[in-house]
């Protein structure tokens, strides 16, 4: 999305906390001869499909509530997708909109078969609500009409959703300017795209607007790569898992820089290479890369963006 590209470079040039290697991006280029490992959605085996509108919803309701899993040790997004899934095997009804508006943080628990209080529950449950409420009010109670009303584009589809849901808009305020990075409405987008195989429900003229979703994981493996630089500081704050506070000028450089380095990534393998590849790629890539080596270090955030 143009909007998160030029943000995103528009932090990088000014950035004091983090910076781009383009040497190291050179290297690591090179070292792959632009070839990026073709992960596929759901490598995991953990999400719902039926190849029909409970997909999208499931994947709505899924894209609405992954955010900050770190403050449980135990918690990941394996959990969360693979709870709903089970929760729609036995019911349904379960992400039925009339009743994504009701649901209480208990009741949340026992959709996702998790013991415990959730981390930044009460804006998850508030977060459901939004969702339930705003697909009943103008979508029919139904996230495929909220698709369908994109017209098979991308940037459309996050522009509705971040018109119509608060909780997706995920933007900050950067020495004085307005930074956009979308990830959540983003990966809804990514996950359609995969999950139908770029058809139905998943089929996106512009698929390739699409930038990589700024979360932990990505900035870890792009700073184990060498690709991002820490200043002395923030490298002691990250590694000693000391919390970093949303919308500081740290916590947005991270995650713009990402969103950076790749636009340049993607960028050499196609001077270089002579490779068209996705930004959603090389995310998949550098995702599964960092959730194979969860003993890296990544910034800590209590944020509902990520």
């Amino acid at each position: 999305m143009e909007a998160v590209r030029a943000s995103a470079a528009w932090v990088a040039s000014r950035s004091s906390h983090v910076k781009v290697d383009m040497l190291e991006i050179e290297k690591a280029v090179d070292r792959i001869q632009g070839n990026v490992p073709k992960i596929e959605w759901d490598f995991e085996g953990i999400h719902y499909f039926d190849n029909g509108p409970l997909t999208v919803q499931y994947l709505f309701v899924l894209d609405a509530l992954n955010f900050c899993f770190w403050p449980d040790k135990d918690l990941t997004y394996d959990n969360l997708a693979s709870g709903l899934k089970l929760a729609l095997e036995k019911d349904k009804t379960a992400l039925d909109a009339d009743r994504l508006k009701n649901y209480t943080g208990p009741q949340l628990r026992e959709l996702l078969n998790w013991p415990r209080p959730l981390p930044i529950e009460e804006e998850r449950v508030r977060l459901l609500h939004e969702v339930g409420l705003e697909l009943e009010r103008s979508f029919g109670g139904s996230a495929a009409n909220l698709v369908k009303s994109a017209g098979n584009s991308a940037a459309s589809l996050i522009e509705l959703i971040t018109r119509h849901f608060p909780g997706f808009r995920d933007h900050s305020l950067y020495k004085g300017h307005q930074v956009f990075l979308y990830k959540r409405a983003q990966i809804f987008v990514a996950d359609l795209w995969g999950a139908f195989k770029g058809e139905n429900y998943g089929e996106f003229h512009d698929i390739n607007s699409i930038t990589i979703f700024a979360d932990y994981i990505v900035p870890a493996v792009l700073r184990e790569l060498g690709i991002l630089k820490y200043e002395s500081n923030l490298c002691c704050s990250i590694d000693s898992n000391s919390e970093i506070v949303p919308g500081s000028e740290e916590e947005v450089e991270i995650r713009a820089c990402s969103v950076h380095a790749v636009e340049k990534m993607r960028e050499l393998i196609n001077k270089k290479f002579g490779k068209q590849l996705l930004s959603i790629d090389i995310d998949l890539w550098l995702w599964s890369v960092g959730v194979q080596n969860m003993a890296l270090s990544h910034h800590r955030t209590l944020s509902i963006y990520y």
